[in-house]
């Protein structure tokens, strides 16, 4: 498997939409992505919802839980659930999270970061090889939102995606809601991140809403929260993008505080619009 999502707008499916969609004909969007965790039972409504659904739109497996930046071996038992949802419904894509999540036993509720080194590199190439391998499938790597950086990177994290897509065949999921929330944390250029970025390794974007905030000093601190709209900076970068690529499989992340389905139909809405206004632009 490849990723062969349609070039078009996106949602993450949520069970309390699951009416609405179905009775919404002319939905403005081309694929739905859910969480691969929550679909790794064995039957049950969550099943029966999702089946219904892969008949009328693609559908995205997107991971949360392979913790693929971990130091310790990677979860045989996670990956053999994994292979048999792939197995069952043939997604047009599988994407997982730059980011370790457990560590010795103990499974954390949140993506953490890691540091940029030769051996972080060769480590996550190990792991996203063994996952590819596993699953029989070319995988999506997304890059984080990030809070704190490490003083031992020695690699910066464009160069290391770059690298990760040579060493292992990898493609990306960019996440542009994350490029902004990483640049306004740390105080560095959104654009500048984006003009090295591997475009031609891209089989999927997210954008999502954040949450702003201030650190202890009074400077901005923004929180990748997934519960509100994009925000107008996400938006104007999104553009930005997809001049440069060409359409591009694009999704509205709405994870927490999930509004009413004509709500996230008008964000996807939205991100069609963008997507056809530059459908004939390619990678420069």
């Amino acid at each position: 498997m490849t990723t062969r999502l349609p070039a078009g707008a996106g949602v993450g499916f949520k069970p309390e939409h699951f009416d609405a969609i179905l009775a919404d004909p002319a939905a403005p969007i081309a694929f739905l992505e859910v969480h691969a965790e929550n679909y790794m039972g064995a039957g049950g409504r969550p099943h029966a919802q999702l089946s219904a659904l892969c008949e009328r739109f693609a559908l995205s497996l997107h991971g949360v839980g392979l913790s693929i930046g971990g130091e310790a071996p990677l979860d045989r038992a996670h990956l053999a659930r994994l292979r048999a949802l792939i197995e069952r419904y043939r997604p047009e894509s599988f994407s997982e999270h730059l980011a370790w999540s457990s560590h010795g036993g103990t499974f954390f509720s949140d993506l953490l970061p890691l540091p940029y080194t030769p051996e972080t590199l060769r480590r996550v190439g190990d792991h996203v090889a063994e996952v590819q391998d596993t699953l029989g499938c070319r995988m999506l790597l997304e890059n984080p939102s990030t809070y704190v950086r490490f003083e031992e990177s020695t690699i910066g994290e464009v160069d290391f995606l770059g690298a990760l897509v040579a060493r292992t065949g990898c493609g990306l999921l960019l996440d542009i809601n994350n490029v902004f929330v990483s640049a306004v944390n740390h105080g560095t250029d959104a654009r500048a991140y984006l003009a090295d970025f591997p475009f031609e390794a891209v089989g999927e974007i997210h954008l999502g809403g954040h949450d702003e905030d201030m650190d202890d000093s009074g400077a901005p601190l923004l929180i990748d929260a997934h519960g509100s709209p994009v925000a107008d900076p996400v938006w104007a970068l999104f553009a930005e993008v997809i001049a440069r690529t060409g359409p591009l499989p694009s999704l509205i992340e709405w994870d927490n505080d999930v509004p009413a389905w004509p709500v996230l139909r008008a964000e996807a809405a939205r991100v069609g619009a963008v997507l056809t206004r530059h459908a004939s632009s390619a990678v420069a």
